[in-house]
């Protein structure tokens, strides 16, 4: 009786490896740290100074006392804070993430699939319309043999 090796582990990894979706998946992190960086900026640079005319430019420092007295930072920082300033930086910075992928990259690639889409349709359509003429010839053949046939052999 011949006994089927099992792939051992190693194969198994280079297998797993050698899919596209790790490949893909491993650019998208580093595009994305890399992305990071950008929108990072954009907040710092834009938006945390555009909120500094209404208040202060580090949203960090946004903060709301819950059980005072609330004084220091740090280590030393007395009472209980509730940094909703920090929470208020990180939700923009995930807006803008999520604005810029969208109408930089969803938005743009969803229309040029419509387009091809619609030009791969129209294409269908086109050759549909030549089979049914071609068709339609045919049968035209079809029907004037079947006639010439008929009306020769009643001269017969």
């Amino acid at each position: 009786m011949s006994e089927k090796k099992q792939p051992g582990v190693w194969e198994g990894f280079k297998a797993f490896l050698m899919r596209g979706n790790v490949i893909d998946l491993a650019v998208a992190v580093v595009i994305g740290a890399a992305f990071t960086n950008i929108v990072n900026s954009v907040v710092k640079g834009i938006i945390n100074p555009l909120v500094g005319a209404i208040g202060t430019q580090n949203l960090d420092s946004y903060s709301s006392c819950l059980k005072p007295p609330c004084t220091g930072t740090g280590d030393t920082a007395t009472g209980i804070r509730i940094m909703w300033g920090s929470v208020l930086g990180a939700t923009l910075s995930f807006v803008i993430t999520a604005a810029v992928v969208y109408f930089l990259m969803v938005l743009p690639m969803s229309k040029f699939l419509a387009r091809q889409a619609a030009r791969q349709k129209a294409k269908e359509g086109a050759q549909e319309v030549i089979e049914v003429s071609e068709l339609e010839v045919l049968k035209e053949i079809r029907d004037a043999l079947v006639a010439q046939r008929g009306s020769g052999n009643s001269h017969n």
